[in-house]
């Protein structure tokens, strides 16, 4: 797998002129929402047995009736928001569909944190790292993605390594309390138990969350990992000094 070199972004006029990409446009449609969101909240979705989408063909049309299905039994604003997302990955009035994606969150920040799964919320801040004007909200949109996508990346390796639940090796938690051990590049593993680490980073999350809607985002989404199956909670279940608790 070496020498393998990473593939650039397409520059926009050779995207105008991808064949591929004018084909999983045909039949886009971008309509306004004119800021109407009450009705979209509370207009359920009956979209049969739930079922997670995977990936996206060419006809769009067909992508969205799949996503009705990912959304059946939640309310209609979701749907919508995922909508946009669609729009924006296949660059269909990209820019025009941001703008409506960026006034739905303003209104419906709280709405929004509660009913999307973490797949959704990071796919819309991926969308303000790419098109959000401001250089600050870009940086914070992409520390979001890069939490997940790492977390995203370890949890497929364990699983592609057989590792699952297996005991904790306390002598190991022992050493680690005791002796630093290095990692790589001048890193090491964290001391289980009572690392400050977590901590720290918590205490700047907490300081981006005062600064706008995307540092609000960023706490949501690292609170609510220490919730699902993965490093930080498992990390936590074994943590013990209060102080430098991190959730």
């Amino acid at each position: 797998m070496r020498g393998f070199l990473v593939k650039r972004d397409k520059k926009r006029w050779e995207k105008f002129f991808s064949l591929s990409r004018h084909r999983r446009r045909f039949g886009a449609e971008l309509k306004s929402l004119d800021g109407d969101y009450e009705a979209l909240k509370t207009s359920i979705i009956d979209g049969g047995e739930v079922v997670q989408t995977r990936g996206s063909g060419d006809d769009v049309n067909a992508h969205f009736e799949a996503l009705r299905s990912e959304f059946s039994g939640q309310p209609e604003l979701v749907f919508e928001h995922a909508r946009l997302i669609v729009l924006i990955r296949r660059d269909f009035k990209a820019e025009e569909a941001f703008t409506e994606l960026k006034k739905m969150w303003e209104a419906e920040e709280e709405f929004l944190l509660e009913h999307l799964n973490l797949r959704w919320i990071v796919a819309a801040t991926d969308s303000f790292a790419d098109l959000d004007p401001a250089p600050e909200n870009r940086a914070t949109a992409l520390s979001i993605g890069l939490m997940v996508n790492t977390m995203k990346t370890y949890e497929s390796e364990r699983y592609i390594k057989n590792i699952g639940d297996e005991e904790v090796d306390q002598s190991k938690v022992e050493h680690l309390s005791r002796h630093l051990v290095p990692i790589f590049s001048g890193l090491s593993m964290l001391t289980i138990g009572t690392d400050d680490t977590l901590r720290n980073m918590r205490w700047r999350i907490d300081r981006q969350a005062k600064e706008g809607l995307l540092g609000r985002v960023l706490k949501h989404v690292f609170i609510r990992l220490q919730t699902e199956d993965n490093a930080f909670a498992r990390v936590k279940a074994l943590h013990r000094r209060e102080r430098t608790s991190w959730w």
